[in-house]
C-alpha cells in the first residue's frame, strides 16, 4: 500500500519530535487522534517507522571519539560470518556493506584511542576474511542528523 500525503506528513513530524502526542499530530494533519492511532500502527506495522530512539551526546556518555572504519573482507564467503560479528560490537553504531575499495565501512564511538585501538587490533582485524582495516578519526562534526526528508510536495513547513 503506497503511501499518501498524511503519512509522510507524520514521518516528517514523528522525525522532528518522536515524543509528540497523538493528539499534537492529529491537529499538526487535520485528523482525529484515533485515525493518527490507526496510521501510525499501520506505519510501524509496514516497516516504515522502525523505531525510536533519544538523540543523545556521546561525549557526555563517555564515547569522546567517533571514526570511521573501512574493512577490507578477501571473499564474499566472509561477509556472513563477518557482519555477526559485528552485530556483537556495542561501540560500533553503523555497519554498511559498500562498493569501492573497502567491502564494509563502519561508523564506531569509542571512550578514547586505547579502546579505538582495541576495537580494531583485538577484534576486527582477527575476523576471519578481514585483510584491512582503515580509519578515520573525526576532528569535529559539522552535521549529524537521522532526519530522512520525505518528498517536498508533503514536507509542510519546510
Amino acid at each position: 500500500m503506497p503511501m499518501d500525503e498524511l503519512d509522510f506528513r507524520l514521518v516528517d513530524l514523528l522525525q522532528r519530535d518522536g515524543r509528540a502526542t497523538q493528539l499534537e499530530l492529529s491537529r499538526a494533519v487535520g485528523l482525529s487522534q484515533p485515525a493518527v492511532a490507526e496510521r501510525i500502527r499501520k506505519l510501524e506495522e509496514r516497516g516504515v517507522i522502525t523505531g525510536y530512539a533519544a538523540r543523545v551526546d556521546a561525549t557526555k556518555l563517555g564515547k569522546d571519539i567517533t571514526a570511521f572504519i573501512g574493512v577490507s573482507i578477501e571473499h564474499p564467503k566472509y561477509f556472513e560470518g563477518f557482519a555477526k560479528k559485528v552485530l556483537a560490537l556495542p561501540d560500533v553504531l553503523e555497519c554498511h556493506r559498500v562498493a569501492g575499495q573497502d567491502s564494509y565501512l563502519l561508523k564506531v564511538k569509542s571512550a578514547n584511542t586505547r579502546t579505538l585501538d582495541s576495537l580494531l587490533v583485538e577484534t576486527l582485524r582477527i575476523i576471519d576474511g578481514v585483510t584491512r582495516t582503515q580509519t578515520t578519526i573525526v576532528l569535529s562534526s559539522i552535521k549529524e542528523d537521522t532526519h530522512v526528508r520525505v518528498p517536498l510536495e508533503y514536507a509542510k513547513g519546510e
